[in-house]
């Protein structure tokens, strides 16, 4: 297998497992990329631009990041909450007063970075033409019941939380959170062309042709088996919350779609390179080229454990911080103290600011897991190798 890129000294193993990817796991066409205390150490790139095609993958090619837009997106409200403009606890109605509509006076800022806002659903799904409009989704989210007391429990808000994101961010600054993320993080870490949430169609030419998003997902695969049964019954079951959560936009958009990539979806649409991905995890967690997102005690909020336990939606354990998925059982990051994002079916960005590590993988063959995904996993363990030799 022909794999381009380097590998510092003592990152070989990372060059080993993402040829692995491709000779035993199936890969078609991806791009991983870590950083180590602001510094490169790995950038890795091999396969096919497009999963169906045969135009080579080459450096810069980027791909759709699915639900791993989320850590991206998820780094505006901390950053407006560091520079004064947002406050976490109080209420999103003080912000968006239409929302408090059914009892929702009592979500919190918080609540939706956490996953406990209780609105993971909507009674009426939207179209795809809806849910690209930047109106409709919020205007659905305001007027949508909780499926339970706010604040009282967790369960991952897979679409939802990108149209309560994007309308907080609106209402706070009067800019949607994909303009915002241009301005305040891709511009200053020169991420133009490495990192996008609505898409220029000056660059549409090199982010690849993604495999189809599949219907009925599988568990991270370190589950047990009792645990892959019971979420396969829930995404099987139409009147389920995990079922539903996932259908709040019937049928999905096709992500190949000019018109979806060129949209802002806080939840699911962000598209990078793998160094874009890796980059903005570096610079919340140290300063990367004189540029630092979080502070000190932004990046500890954003790791500090919100939600944890059995989730409402994806029937497994699952932990939260601020926007950001812990290591644990349903999303294995490198250790303890890291926080990231998975997307589903395969991408996966994250920080460690133990060991000073950033992480971005990306793909275009996506598989059915929802969280832990095989190929990432084996990238993972071997950064971990890496940092043990």
């Amino acid at each position: 297998m022909d794999v381009n890129g380097t590998a510092a000294e003592g990152f070989e193993p990372v060059r080993a497992a993402f040829v692995r990817n491709f000779e035993a796991l199936g890969e078609r066409g991806a791009a991983v990329v870590v950083y180590r205390h602001g510094r490169k150490v790995v950038d890795l790139w091999a396969g096919t631009r497009d999963v169906d095609g045969t135009e080579p993958w080459r450096h810069g090619t980027a791909q759709i990041m699915r639900s791993a837009t989320k850590g991206v997106a998820a780094a505006v409200p901390l950053m407006l909450a560091e520079r004064g403009e947002l406050d976490l606890d109080a209420p999103l109605g003080r912000y968006w007063p239409e929302f408090k509509a059914h009892g929702k006076d009592l979500v919190l800022v918080r609540h939706v970075l956490n996953h406990r806002a209780g609105l993971p659903v909507l009674d009426r799904p939207l179209t795809p033409a809806e849910a690209l409009d930047p109106r409709r989704g919020p205007a659905a989210v305001a007027a949508q019941a909780p499926a339970w007391e706010p604040g009282t429990d967790h369960g991952y808000h897979p679409l939802t939380y990108g149209w309560m994101l994007d309308e907080l961010v609106r209402r706070v600054t009067g800019r949607g959170t994909g303009e915002w993320i241009a301005s305040d993080i891709a511009a200053p870490l020169g991420l133009d062309a490495d990192l996008w949430l609505g898409l220029p169609e000056s660059v549409a030419g090199r982010v690849g042709r993604a495999g189809r998003l599949e219907t009925s997902p599988e568990p991270s695969g370190g589950l047990r088996v009792r645990a892959k049964r019971s979420v396969t019954e829930a995404y099987d079951d139409p009147d389920s919350l995990t079922r539903r959560a996932f259908a709040a936009i019937t049928p999905f958009p096709d992500q190949n779609d000019p018109a979806y990539r060129a949209s802002a979806l806080p939840a699911t649409n962000g598209i990078a390179t793998a160094d874009g991905l890796a980059r903005f995890y570096a610079a919340l967690i140290g300063e990367v080229g004189g540029v630092r997102l979080f502070s000190p005690a932004t990046r500890e909020a954003a790791r500090a454990e919100e939600s944890s336990g059995p989730d409402r939606v994806l029937v497994i354990n699952t932990r939260f911080g601020l926007g950001y998925m812990l290591h644990g059982t349903a999303s294995p990051l490198l250790a303890a103290g890291s926080f990231g994002h998975p997307g589903r079916g395969g991408p996966l960005g994250f920080a460690d600011p133990d060991s000073g590590i950033a992480f971005g993988y990306i793909t275009n063959g996506y598989r059915k897991t929802v969280t832990a995904d095989p190929r990432a996993q084996a990238l993972v363990r071997a950064v971990r190798e890496a940092l043990k030799a």
